[in-house]
């Protein structure tokens, strides 16, 4: 039997294989929490579940006796993790997840009806695990710290047992020399920066060292542009604008406002903690084969290019390029990358998607119904999820949470995902003042209300909840409507498989054929990653350079005759079709087409070839090669006159065109004379000419 999601092995007599079921303590936290412990059982039949009342201190016993090197545990909570992790000891390679049962479900004025999500949250713990790769930053503590006044200079006397410190002033006004030369003070001007932690490099103007001799205040000497300085750490105190654009999600890039003590402090205790090694998640996977940026010099989808906040990809010949020091982690670029190229690690949406399937399915088969999907992230959602369990009315009974690394990594996979899988309405939790750039999560969400509603979901299936406070996160909640239609459809089953766009489209299919309407076709709004392409047939010569332009296959040719084909379900709008047809006879819009995905490539011109006068190959296509007859024939010197046997070779394949020329010794110098240049002279001739 082939191991699936919450079930493990382990050896026993012989060559024997025994599937065991994970462990999972579900506990009342002294009797806090109510627990139906029939339907748990019931709805888990994939977990040997474990009740206690107190497993943290006085049943603790009964978690250590679970351990073992095979043994797959889940604890329903969260606050009391790193005691268990202690507990186990010698035991902590068991396989051990935290699910926090009673923030999301026991401490709620509906803790009595939380059941099924209880049970859900238990199943979805366990479903496809996923860990992105890691990238290593090493920081020796070079530290550059850029200022304006003695502010700076304050601060690598700080700094400067802890830190290689170098304090470089702009512009500075009468600032007093330090009375011991403990660190290079410097007057410079930062015109670049580029890097990250251990690896930045600043290009300075106006750059100059000061006099030993300086008195009452520094006096510097004869400035230069172009200094270049590399260093590990820069610290920002200049007061002006930020080095780096999103500087605060620059790794290694400290900044505060001189004005502000407190923040210059923080400062100093941050900078005194990036020496040494640092790991930090990969958290964009991305294939250049696949990116759809540029061909030919063309630019075609520029969508990760225009979002990206920290400046972390740039263009790359064809395709760009993406820096894992310098990502932040947002993930807009996966979320609006239309061919997969770009896709998010944390977790894979592959592994998210099974999770909202284990989820889903578990809390509808335990009874659960009007299920809404409460996407959040952690430091923020899950904080704020904490204070409405703790002091206010705790989330209702069918509110779902799913937390992700961040919520603008969310596309429209994982929307449509949730909706395919029962959910009967979507809501993701942002901060009042986002940390990121929101603009891909709400193009996203504007896609997936574009099919949600035509698809019979209903107005507002899919939404934001804008809040830091959590009272307005219980009233919008409370407010979530549910259409009728939603509770009356089946929920698809279909397991994810594969990755980017491949995975976007499977669900799309699935999601429409659960949907309380059958419709095919949908219009999407601007920039959408699906659509179909318009030629103009009466402009288009079938030189088919769109074709060669398509970096996702979606525009075809044939190689018997002159043929442009289309297969809507590859097309992913990029542009570089119509970026690239020397005609402009090609025109994009984006939608759906249902029918379309399912259709076999369609013909967008097709004609005649044109067969060689020769030896009768089929080759161009009959319009063309007449209409440069038209052209050419008694009008070019080449094929008129004594010449207008030539045009013949027009008509003839690459192969007998060679032939012919060779043969009869065509010469293309023999052009007749051209008329000499006429001179200021020979005008100034003429007119004196004329004048006399």
């Amino acid at each position: 039997m082939a191991e699936g999601p919450g079930r493990g092995k382990r050896p026993v007599a012989g060559n024997a294989v025994v599937e065991t079921r994970p462990v999972a303590f579900v506990c009342s936290c002294e009797g806090t929490m109510p627990l139906d412990e029939t339907l748990l059982t019931r709805a888990c039949p994939g977990h040997d579940l474990r009740f206690a009342d107190q497993l943290c201190r006085r049943e603790l016993e009964r978690f250590q006796a679970a351990l073992g090197p095979e043994a797959a545990l889940v604890v329903g909570c969260t606050q009391e993790a790193p005691l268990f992790e202690e507990a186990a000891g010698e035991n902590a390679l068991s396989d051990i997840t935290f699910v926090n049962l009673r923030e999301t479900a026991g401490w709620s004025a509906e803790a009595d009806a939380a059941g099924p999500k209880m049970a859900a949250l238990i199943a979805a713990a366990v479903a496809a695990p996923s860990e992105a790769p890691l990238v290593s930053l090493k920081s020796e503590g070079i530290t550059l710290i850029y200022g304006r006044d003695e502010t700076a200079i304050a601060l690598a006397e700080r700094l400067k047992d802890v830190l290689d410190v170098t304090v470089l002033l702009t512009r500075p006004g009468e600032v007093a020399p330090p009375r011991r030369t403990d660190f290079p003070v410097l007057k410079g001007t930062i015109a670049r920066a580029t890097g990250w932690l251990g690896a930045f490099e600043l290009t300075v103007n106006d750059f100059a060292h000061p006099a030993p001799s300086s008195r009452d205040r520094l006096v510097f000497g004869a400035p230069r542009d172009g200094a270049v300085s590399r260093c590990d750490i820069v610290v920002d105190v200049s007061g002006g604008v930020p080095l780096f654009p999103a500087g605060e999600l620059r790794v290694g890039y400290l900044r505060a406002d001189p004005g502000d003590p407190a923040a210059v402090a923080r400062l100093a205790f941050e900078a005194s903690q990036l020496v040494g090694e640092f790991d930090k998640p990969r958290y964009v996977t991305y294939e250049a084969a696949l990116c759809a940026h540029s061909r030919s010099k063309k630019t075609g989808c520029t969508r990760c290019l225009d979002l990206c906040p920290t400046g972390a990809i740039t263009p790359d010949g064809d395709h760009v390029a993406i820096s894992a020091e310098i990502c932040a982690g947002c993930g807009a670029c996966a979320a609006v990358c239309p061919t997969g190229a770009a896709t998010y690690a944390l977790p894979a949406s592959d592994a998210l998607m099974a999770r909202l399937r284990s989820l889903l399915h578990t809390y509808s088969e335990a009874g659960g119904e009007r299920a809404v999907v409460l996407f959040h992230d952690e430091a923020h959602g899950s904080a704020l999820i904490d204070a409405l369990a703790r002091h206010g009315a705790g989330l209702p009974a069918h509110v779902l949470p799913v937390a992700v690394n961040e919520v603008t990594q969310l596309g429209l996979d994982a929307f449509a995902a949730a909706l395919a899988y029962g959910a009967a309405a979507i809501r993701v939790l942002t901060r009042a003042r986002p940390k990121h750039d929101m603009t891909a999560l709400l193009r996203n969400l504007a896609y997936m209300d574009a099919i949600a509603v035509p698809l019979g979901f209903g107005e507002g299936s899919v939404a934001t909840i804008e809040t830091d406070d959590p009272d307005q996160l219980a009233a919008a909640l409370a407010g979530v409507p549910v259409p009728a239609a939603a509770l009356r459809r089946q929920a698809a089953r279909f397991l994810p498989l594969g990755r980017g766009r491949e995975l976007t489209v499977m669900t799309l299919k699935e999601l429409r054929n659960v949907a309380p309407l059958a419709v095919d076709a949908l219009p999407l709004p601007e920039r959408a990653p699906f659509g179909t392409v318009h030629v103009d047939a009466e402009g288009c010569t079938l030189c088919l350079a769109c074709v060669s332009a398509c970096p996702s296959g979606a525009l075809g040719d044939n190689p018997d005759k002159p043929m442009l084909t289309f297969a809507e379900d590859r097309c992913v709008q990029c542009g570089l079709c119509a970026a690239t047809c020397p005609e402009k006879v090609i025109t994009l819009e984006p939608r759906i087409d249902f029918a379309a995905w399912a259709a076999p490539p369609v013909t967008k011109k097709e004609e005649e070839p044109f067969h060689c006068i020769a030896c009768g190959k089929p080759f161009g296509t009959r319009s063309t090669i007449e209409r440069i007859v038209v052209r050419l024939e008694g009008r070019h010197w080449m094929f008129s006159g004594e010449h207008a046997q030539r045009i013949a070779v027009i008509k003839m394949c690459e192969d007998c065109r060679v032939e012919a020329v060779v043969n009869e010794s065509f010469d293309p110098h023999g052009a007749p004379a051209r008329p000499a240049p006429r001179t200021t002279e020979d005008y100034l001739r003429e007119r004196d000419k004329k004048g006399s």
